[in-house]
């Protein structure tokens, strides 16, 4: 099988690309378990690229038992050097609004259930983490929004929070506090891994709510995530 140097990987509202031609279906064994999904393997603007559904197909995985391990060796086993990670985020910042697309480049850790390397067992070695996102994969993603007239924010923090539930009203303040941008539940444990497995990451994080914190605004439900996901996904 030829090497597929691009993968993307989708996150909640996004469990296939419609613009995918040349398809089949790959499924991968790793040393870690299977994969959330068969990787989808096909053809976008002349390149061929994999893409996976973070939570499966039909989303039947919860953010703490997603095999990050095995999604990420999956890649790399399909000759994968770049990753496009898709995310739904809450804002924590007014400027943040639903619908705005960030690029951000670093990662505040708040899980405590997951499995985040693939080191250990008698293999001990130590990465370098202080940059967690690949800058240049980040420019060309910013260009080529840019070319398409799709609006992209560069920079920022995203905090990676265990869920499945929300954040409480105080945790969510406490963020804020902190100056933190974005709140998700996934992208830290694929950035990580990606990084151990020499792997440019990149998450696409598409705002959908002001989590809970936002007066005025409603408060985070699922409802709301995937209506604005739907819209946001909608964007070439």
């Amino acid at each position: 099988m030829n090497q597929i140097p691009l993968g993307i990987i989708g996150g909640s509202g996004l469990y296939n690309m419609k613009e995918l031609s040349d398809i089949e279906e790959i499924k991968v064994d790793t040393p870690f378990g299977a994969p959330s999904d068969n990787y989808i393997v096909g053809t976008l603007a002349k390149h061929r690229v994999a893409f996976l559904p973070r939570h499966g197909r039909g989303h039947r995985f919860s953010p703490s038992e997603i095999n990050y391990r095995a999604n990420i060796y999956g890649f790399k086993k399909l000759g994968v050097g770049q990753i496009l990670s898709v995310s739904a985020v809450g804002s924590l910042k007014e400027e943040h609004q639903p619908l705005d697309i960030i690029l951000p480049d670093q990662f505040v850790d708040r899980t405590t259930r997951r499995v985040s390397t693939f080191f250990g067992d008698g293999i001990v070695a130590h990465i370098g983490f202080g940059d967690p996102v690949c800058h240049s994969l980040a420019g060309f993603v910013w260009q080529g929004a840019e070319n398409a007239g799709i609006p992209v924010k560069t920079g920022g923090t995203y905090l990676c929070m265990e869920g499945p539930a929300f954040s409480t009203r105080a945790e969510s303040n406490l963020y804020r506090k902190w100056g933190l941008d974005i709140i998700g539940m996934t992208n830290l444990q694929e950035a990580k891994l990606a990084r151990e497995a020499e792997i440019c990451y990149v998450t696409i994080a598409l705002v959908t709510d002001y989590d809970c914190w936002h007066e005025s605004e409603e408060e985070v439900s699922v409802d709301i995530i995937i209506a604005t996901l739907t819209r946001n996904n909608e964007k070439d």
